[in-house]
C-alpha cells in the first residue's frame, strides 16, 4: 500500500485560498459572462445557482472528503480506498481519468492566459488597437512567447514546493485579486450602464429557460468550481485532519460562485454601456472589451487592470492543475515531484506550443477535455465516492453534516449528480455532432 502523504497546508486560511484559487480563473472571468451572455442571462444564472447548491457542492466535498481520507494522489486516493473496501484496483482509473482531463486544459490554459497576460501589458502600454490584434499578440511567434512566459511562471511556482511554493503565491494571489475585481466592478457600475448590467444577470425571465439551457448553466457550474477533475481531491489530500470539509468546501463554493456573479457586474455595465452584444461568446473578452477600453477615460490602465485580474486568476488554477498531475505521477511512477513537474511542464508547453500555430488542435483539446473527459470524470467521483467508497468512511470524514444532511448527500452523489452530468455529457456530443 503506498504511504500516505505528511505534507499539510500550514493553515485554513491558506487551504481556503488554494481551494478557492483552483475554482476560481478564467471560468468565471471569461468563461461565465459570455456562457451567460449566450444562454439569456438571468434564466441560465438562475438555474446556475441552483445546480452549485444542489449537485456540485455535494461533489465537491465528496473529492474532499475522499483525497483527505486516504492523503494520496487522485490516482492513488481512489485506488487505494477501492481495494480497502473489497472492490477493483481499476477504481483508480476514477482519479486518473480526472487528472488526466485537468491536465489538458492546462495543455491549452497556457495558450490562452499567455494571451490574458499579452493583452494586460498592451493595456498598461497604451498599444490597444481598434479593430485589430494588439501588436505584442499580433503573430503566431510572439503568441508562443506569451504562452511560453505563462508555462514559465506555473513551473517555477510549482517547483518551490507545496509550502514555499503554491501556498505562499496563493496567500498573496488570492486577497489581491478579491481587491482588484471589487474595485474593477465598482468602476464598472458607476462608469456602465449598471441598471442594464443587473436587469439582464438577476431580473428572472422564466420564459427564457429550455433543457439546453438549464444543461449548459450544470455544465458551467460543474466546470467553474472544478469537481470532476481531480484538483479538489489532490487538494483534500494535504488538508488537516481536524479541518470541518463540509463547512470549507461551502465556504469555496460559495466564494466561487460570488466571483462568477461580480464578474459579471464587472463585464456586463461596460459591455451594455458600448452597445456591446453580450452573446458574442470569446469574443466578448478579447475582441470588444478592448474596443470598450479605448472609449473610456484612462482606458487602458483600466484593460491592464482587468486583464491582470484575469492573469491571477489564471495562475491560481493552473498551479494546481500541474500540481495534480506531479503528485500522481510522482506517486504512480516513482519519480521525484520535481523531475515530474518539469517533465509535465515541458508537455504541456510543448502541446500548447503546437496549438498555438495549429489553432484547430487547441479546439480538439478543449472538446475533449472540458465536453467529454470531464463530464465522465464528474459522473466517475460521484458514483466513487456514492457507492464505493465506504459508508462509514465518508460519515466520518463529513462529520459537519447531519444525518439528514448526509443521508440527502448520499442520494445526491448516487443518483441525482450521475444522471445532470450525463445530459452535460449528451448535450456536448450531441452539440458537437
Amino acid at each position: 500500500m503506498t504511504t500516505p502523504t505528511t505534507e499539510r497546508w500550514t493553515s485554513r486560511f491558506s487551504f481556503l485560498m488554494i481551494g478557492i484559487g483552483a475554482a476560481v480563473g478564467l471560468g468565471n472571468l471569461w468563461r461565465f459572462p459570455f456562457q451567460a451572455g449566450e444562454n439569456g442571462g438571468s434564466a441560465f444564472v438562475l438555474v446556475y445557482l441552483l445546480c452549485i447548491v444542489v449537485i456540485v457542492y455535494p461533489v465537491l466535498i465528496g473529492e474532499l472528503a475522499v483525497g483527505r481520507h486516504m492523503g494520496l494522489s487522485a490516482v492513488g486516493s481512489t485506488k487505494e480506498m477501492a481495494v480497502a473496501a473489497g472492490r477493483s484496483p481499476w477504481w483508480g482509473l476514477v482519479g486518473g481519468i480526472g487528472a488526466f482531463a485537468t491536465y489538458m486544459v492546462l495543455c491549452i490554459y497556457g495558450v490562452i492566459s499567455g494571451r490574458v497576460l499579452a493583452f494586460a501589458f498592451a493595456g498598461f502600454t497604451g498599444t490597444y488597437v481598434e479593430g485589430a490584434m494588439p501588436a505584442v499578440y499580433a503573430t503566431p511567434l510572439r503568441a508562443f512567447f506569451w504562452q511560453t512566459l505563462f508555462m514559465v511562471i506555473t513551473v517555477s511556482i510549482v517547483l518551490r514546493g507545496l509550502n514555499k511554493g503554491i501556498e505562499s503565491f496563493t496567500r498573496i494571489a488570492m486577497p489581491t485579486f478579491f481587491v482588484m475585481l471589487v474595485l474593477l466592478s465598482i468602476y464598472s457600475l458607476l462608469n456602465g450602464s449598471a441598471g442594464a448590467a443587473i436587469d439582464y444577470l438577476l431580473s428572472p425571465r422564466f420564459e427564457e429557460l429550455t433543457p439546453a439551457i438549464m444543461l449548459a448553466a450544470f455544465g458551467q457550474a460543474f466546470f467553474s468550481v472544478v469537481v470532476g477533475g481531480a484538483a479538489m481531491l489532490t487538494i483534500g489530500s494535504f488538508m488537516d485532519k481536524e479541518a470541518n470539509i463540509a463547512n470549507d468546501g461551502l465556504f469555496i463554493a460559495t466564494s466561487d460562485t460570488i466571483v462568477a456573479m461580480v464578474a459579471g457586474l464587472m463585464i456586463f455595465p461596460i459591455v451594455f454601456q458600448y452597445g456591446l452584444d453580450p452573446a458574442m461568446g470569446m469574443g466578448l473578452i478579447f475582441s470588444t472589451m478592448p474596443l470598450s477600453f479605448l472609449q473610456m477615460p484612462a482606458g487602458s490602465f483600466i484593460g491592464g487592470l482587468f486583464f491582470s485580474l484575469a492573469a491571477l486568476g489564471a495562475l491560481t488554477s493552473s498551479i494546481t492543475m500541474l500540481l495534480l498531475a506531479a503528485v500522481a505521477v510522482e506517486e504512480q511512477l516513482k519519480l521525484q515531484r520535481k523531475t515530474a513537474v518539469i517533465a509535465l511542464g515541458a508537455i504541456a508547453w510543448i502541446v500548447g506550443a503546437i496549438s498555438v500555430f495549429y489553432p484547430h488542435l487547441n479546439e480538439e483539446i478543449d472538446f475533449l477535455s472540458g465536453q467529454v473527459i470531464l463530464p465522465i470524470g464528474g459522473i466517475l467521483i460521484a458514483v466513487f465516492a456514492g457507492w464505493i467508497a465506504p459508508r462509514e468512511a465518508m460519515r466520518n470524514e463529513l462529520s459537519g453534516l447531519s444525518d439528514t444532511l448526509f443521508t440527502i448527500w448520499c442520494f445526491i452523489v448516487r443518483y441525482l449528480a450521475p444522471l445532470l452530468v450525463g445530459g452535460v455529457l449528451i448535450l456536448g456530443l450531441s452539440a458537437r455532432f
